[in-house]
């Protein structure tokens, strides 16, 4: 038996997030029905981050166990023959029995993307979310910098969540611009349900003028989703990668 490890990336506009759901299509219940069909046996991958509802990804990363006699390296390429157009692994690798990309130390970076410009563009549509409002980029870094470092998060995490610890560490958070397209770039340890995008969202509201930069830090103390901006919405969200202490490769 082999454990094999998937760098997988898609367009999640089609799909139902990454967890299997009683109805819909998801990106787990794909993966599991092709690598079924290539291995003739049933597979069950486990992934890393568990991407909502048309949460887009770079490299979100699932593991399964397996016989096959397909070399691990090859995987990916058999794989990618029997997938649908946007899901794609970039890569398929073999990794100890051991590793279990939930429950090992790991950087996760996420990016927000946001259209900022008088008329949206049909080519973004479904990869950044479009604002007509200006937004003022060095409000939004000033306010962005309050969040760096281990805090407990507890104002930008779902109220339906349910977890041990609302505390999280976040090495670093930047925003930048290019041409029409602001981009909201996290790493962090680890994320609360919809915690990049109510990140998002306020630092939305930052830009717009509706909030202070300084009131970001007495929205962390109060500890109170309510005191955080909106949830932005997710086709604007995308999972660029995970690294793994010392499994980093």
């Amino acid at each position: 038996m082999k454990r094999i490890k998937l760098i997988v990336a898609y367009e999640g506009t089609n799909y139902q997030g990454w967890q299997i759901q009683p109805a819909g299509t998801t990106i787990e219940g794909i993966l599991n029905q092709k690598l079924t069909e290539l291995t003739s046996e049933p597979v069950a991958v486990i992934g890393a981050s568990r991407t909502d509802s048309g949460v887009h990804a770079l490299g979100n990363v699932a593991i399964f166990d397996t016989n096959t006699k397909i070399p691990p390296e090859k995987i990916s390429y058999a794989l990618n023959q029997r997938l649908p157009d946007d899901i794609v692994v970039q890569h398929s690798c073999e990794v100890p029995p051991d590793f279990h990309p939930r429950k090992c130390e790991s950087r996760k970076t996420y990016e927000y993307h946001i259209l900022n410009r008088t008329f949206p563009l049909p080519l973004h549509r479904n990869d950044c979310y479009f604002t007509y409002r200006n937004l003022d980029v060095e409000r939004m870094r000033q306010a962005a910098a309050d969040l760096v470092g281990t805090h407990d998060f507890k104002s930008f995490c779902s109220i339906h969540a349910q977890v041990k610890t609302t505390i999280r560490t976040i090495y670093s958070l930047t925003v930048c611009k290019e041409q029409d397209i602001i981009t909201i770039r996290v790493t962090g340890s680890g994320f609360l349900y919809n915690m990049v995008r109510i990140i998002a969202g306020t630092l939305l509201q930052v830009g717009t003028g509706e909030r202070s930069p300084l009131e970001m830090a007495d929205i962390l103390k109060a500890k109170d989703r309510a005191a955080a901006g909106p949830t932005a919405p997710a086709h604007g969200l995308t999972m660029i990668g995970i690294e793994f202490g010392e499994y980093l490769k």
